[in-house]
């Protein structure tokens, strides 16, 4: 089962890499933290960079999810599970199955390529193919779509890189 732990800001990935060092495969099956393929100009020149899809939380694969909790809590900076000690957030088989889609094996999103279309994304390569509607702003010039996605219980909102190849009129 997937479950997302909140973490402080700026300490995903030395969360995630404590937890591989100390949580025993056996409780922790994987521990991840999504990245998103952008590309960011500096220096002249534009550069691919992995930036984190969603800043402060780490995803976490259990079947033993009290054992986990009591593990987390040797974690330094590990905050909490979301939901509460009652009912832990634990995700919908759709938000797993998006983010398997969306960002395969390796959790990383690569960028997506489209073409804008009388004022409309129309995404031509990549794993946001047919859901071009949770695109809510691009900005061609940082090679950059904002987009909005159920995950977490809520809507939430993340950027990816999406390089626009061309801009057709009418």
């Amino acid at each position: 089962m997937w479950y997302v732990t909140q973490v402080f800001t700026g300490e995903e990935e030395k969360i995630r890499q404590l937890c591989a060092k100390q949580i025993s495969t056996d409780i922790l099956e994987k521990c991840f933290v999504p990245y998103s393929e952008q590309m960011k100009r500096y220096r002249g020149s534009w550069h691919k960079e992995h930036n984190i899809l969603f800043p402060g939380y780490v995803f976490m694969i259990t079947d033993s999810v009290e054992i986990l909790w009591d593990a987390l809590k040797d974690i330094p900076g590990f905050t909490r599970i979301l939901g509460n000690p009652e009912h832990l957030l634990l995700l919908t088989d759709s938000e797993v199955a998006f983010l398997r889609r969306f960002g395969g094996e390796d959790q990383l999103v690569e960028m997506f390529i489209g073409l804008i279309q009388n004022d409309s994304v129309r995404i031509m390569e990549g794993p946001l193919i047919g859901f071009e509607g949770c695109i809510k702003k691009i900005d061609r010039h940082k090679r950059l779509a904002k987009i909005e996605i159920e995950m977490f219980g809520q809507l939430v909102e993340t950027t990816v890189g999406l390089k626009v190849v061309r801009k057709l009129q009418k």
